[in-house]
């Protein structure tokens, strides 16, 4: 028995120290993950006459609006993609063959590309109800259509039926797919880089810049994507009007058509604010989390 519970805290579970990761910077970035709805989804000007409106007819408040819900999507989003993350690279790197007999930087990136995407996708179906709610909640201003987190699941599944639940899903795993797929192997090939040149400069500094240029990158690439969900998971809610009658290339089509090339970009500003800070802190508290772990005296 002794020796079981020995095991188990030389190698501790991770879903919890993953949720803890992921948990880290959401308060702090909620008001502006809010902005970046309110320009992307809704059109708004620019993120700074946004930022005054909120103030204006909300108060200070308002850029906290949804911070509940988004603490409980994050919590079981993270822990469960950072735990099948590294689980994915386990299965990965065990393909015969993948590595031949020496180990090249191209595997470990393609180790890194895919297993980031299966992680993202597969946190993506497990919480995605929770994304969905999450969203329309955000977007709610003077018209208040939800009332909670249970309300707003009740009255989706009452309105759309329960596949409600899941609308934008495609087109939400097209974006969250290559996204963290990017973001991890961007991730993992800079902090390698950097520690074979750099190794004494501090763990925490590293994570937080890799992690930061990583977020930056995998925006950049899968933007219009994450644009056209967050439209699909709005369309019909509240009386707004529906538009995108024919799923993801429909919707590609009606925005080129209305908005240009540019409408793809709307609000990446606002994003690259999130993004910047939150993905760099995520790295950074995780990779410190695993340190401490290791380190423990009950290892």
């Amino acid at each position: 028995m002794f020796h079981v519970v020995t095991q188990y805290m030389r190698h501790p579970p991770q879903p919890w120290t993953n949720a803890l990761a992921g948990l880290s910077p959401m308060t702090t970035m909620t008001g502006v993950q809010g902005m970046h709805s309110d320009v992307a989804v809704l059109s708004r000007p620019s993120i700074f006459r946004e930022a005054l409106r909120i103030v204006n007819e909300e108060g200070f408040r308002a850029f906290w609006k949804g911070n509940l819900v988004t603490i409980a999507h994050r919590l079981p989003y993270s822990s469960v993609n950072f735990y099948a993350y590294e689980h994915y690279k386990k299965i990965l790197k065990s393909i015969p063959g993948l590595y031949g007999n020496e180990r090249h930087a191209s595997a470990d990136v393609l180790v890194h590309f895919v297993g980031g995407g299966l992680a993202g996708m597969t946190a993506t179906c497990a919480t995605y109800p929770l994304d969905l709610v999450r969203t329309r909640l955000a977007a709610q201003r003077s018209t208040i259509y939800y009332q909670g987190i249970s309300h707003a699941i009740s009255t989706i599944c009452r309105d759309e039926g329960f596949f409600g639940l899941y609308k934008g899903l495609g087109a939400t795993l097209l974006s969250v797919g290559p996204s963290i797929a990017i973001s991890f192997s961007v991730y993992e090939s800079l902090r390698s880089q950097w520690l074979a040149h750099r190794p004494d400069d501090p763990n925490l500094l590293i994570s937080l810049t890799c992690g930061s240029l990583s977020g930056i990158a995998s925006s950049t690439v899968t933007f219009p994507l994450d644009l056209v969900r967050r439209r699909m998971q709005l369309e019909g809610v509240a009386g707004r009007a529906r538009v995108y009658h024919s799923g993801l290339f429909g919707a590609f089509r009606h925005i080129i058509r209305t908005e240009g090339f540019r409408g793809f970009y709307r609000g990446i500003m606002p994003e690259y604010y999130k993004v910047v800070p939150g993905v760099g802190i995520v790295f950074m508290t995780y990779e410190a989390l695993k340190k401490f772990l290791s380190e423990s005296p009950f290892a």
